[in-house]
């Protein structure tokens, strides 16, 4: 378990004041705060964890992943594949850790979740211009009173007290959805002379366990997920789930063939034993670098936990599967950015209090880390007298904070990287998809390559 520094050093003298105030050590704030402090700005790091846990995470190590494994494609003409680049180009604390520590998933990057985050937590607990202190943050006037800037980057569940701070402050409604966790499986208890290893249509290598499914599989599980019983919600909570992490439920509600055109599609996939491609597939991607865990992809739920053994041990593979986790729902808040946020993903009415990660608007672990790099940079830019380098929306980053400000207020929901997003080329350049999105990702590249050397941290 992390170290629980101190605000007073051995001598009992009260430790310098920093510049900066970053509350929330998940994947946004771990990078804002180190990318801080590269710049030669002091911080405090403050975390609530382990001394008061959510719903979700498990320990108190910094950026803790509480969903998937994955930070999904490296590929460089897919949109989180240039994220990943523009992040590499600016010294990504997180991507750097998740690189150090990826584990088997074709052409997606996955982590040794305990691994990356305890590497994290090393690497911030021992740099000397970062203070972990592990308290909770209830209010935010303190922090504003002791620091020169302060960041908010306490993501989907932020506590209720900050969140009540936050609603006072910005006088705005919050938007509540539904994040979704799936479960985790012992690779031992899978049944191997059912299920296959392969990825879609060969590519990155067998880096996926494939569950097969017949028709009549396929409609009894349908069955059994839509008459499952389900946990019932809060008072607080109101289900609106983010379209692109939907409860495997809920799409068993929209029709009996949606979960075969979603996270059960068998394309680009043969049983060996028939060659022939299943009428549906169940995917398990590896969870950790042993190999002793495997994570069930797009399984999200809200099924309750006996629920969910009796269903999943229905799927041909997975009849004596032992799960290490199984999954769940949690409240996920975000500002509405648009009307709130300036340039600098600070508070219009605040320009000392910024925002970074999922509260902004953004959803996905590596967008979440850029917003996280972005604010950081922002906020060291100001601190020094300079104006913040801005990538403009040719780049991912800079297209990613082009829709949460320039997005209409009333239709504002989560977003994640996608090509859609950036600036289109020129006309008549790289008319083909493919050439079309590897030129798009050159200029982005060319382009924050360039920034970086403009603002060297």
């Amino acid at each position: 378990m992390p170290a629980i520094h101190p605000q007073a050093d051995a001598a009992g003298r009260e430790a310098p004041q920093a510049d900066v105030a970053v509350i929330g050590a998940g994947l946004a704030g771990s990078e804002a705060a180190w990318q801080l402090a590269r710049r030669g700005l002091r911080v405090d790091l403050y975390e609530m964890r382990p001394l008061r846990p959510t719903p979700a995470h498990r320990t108190g190590w910094c950026a803790e992943l509480v969903c998937s494994n994955s930070l999904k494609s490296l590929a460089p003409g897919n949109a989180h594949g240039l994220l990943k680049r523009e992040l590499e180009i600016q010294g990504s604390l997180i991507l750097e850790a998740a690189k150090a520590h990826a584990v088997p998933a074709g052409q997606a990057l996955a982590v040794d979740r305990d691994a990356f985050a305890q590497a994290v937590t090393r690497r911030l607990e021992s740099h000397t211009g970062i203070r972990m202190v592990r308290e909770e943050v209830a209010a935010l006037a303190p922090l504003l009173a002791r620091h020169r800037r302060v960041i908010v980057a306490t993501g989907p569940l932020t506590a209720e007290p900050l969140a009540e701070d936050l609603r006072t402050r910005t006088g705005a409604a919050y938007l509540a959805f539904h994040d979704a966790i799936a479960p985790v499986v012992h690779a031992e208890s899978l049944d191997t002379a059912v299920a296959f290893k392969a990825s879609r249509y060969g590519k990155g290598g067998a880096d996926y366990w494939n569950c097969p499914l017949s028709r009549e599989a396929y409609g009894a599980f349908v069955e059994a997920v839509r008459t499952a019983a389900r946990v019932p919600f809060h008072d607080f909570e109101d289900l609106r789930p983010f379209e692109g992490c939907l409860p495997i439920e809920v799409m068993a509600e929209r029709g009996p063939m949606t979960l075969a055109f979603g996270p059960m599609k068998p394309v680009g996939l043969a049983d060996p034993r028939t060659g022939h491609r299943p009428f549906a597939v169940v995917q398990l991607r590896q969870e950790n670098r042993a190999g002793t865990l495997l994570g069930m992809v797009g399984f999200q739920t809200k099924m309750t936990w006996p629920e969910q053994r009796r269903v999943f041990r229905t799927i041909p593979g997975l009849e004596h599967a032992e799960f290490e986790r199984l999954g769940s729902l949690h409240r996920n808040t975000f500002l509405c950015a648009p009307a709130l946020l300036d340039a600098d993903l600070a508070l219009k009415s605040e320009p000392r209090l910024s925002f970074a990660g999922q509260l902004t608007g953004v959803e996905g672990y590596l967008e979440s880390t850029a917003m996280g790099l972005y604010a950081a940079k922002c906020a060291a830019a100001r601190l020094s007298g300079r104006a913040p380098p801005r990538p403009s929306a040719r780049t991912m980053t800079g297209a990613l904070v082009r829709y949460l400000l320039e997005t209409p207020p009333a239709s504002f929901q989560p977003m994640n990287s996608a090509f859609g997003l950036l600036d289109p080329a020129p006309d008549g350049e790289a008319l083909a998809r493919k050439s079309r999105k590897a030129a798009l990702a050159e200029r982005a590249a060319a382009e924050m390559e360039a920034l970086e050397r403009a603002f060297p941290a």
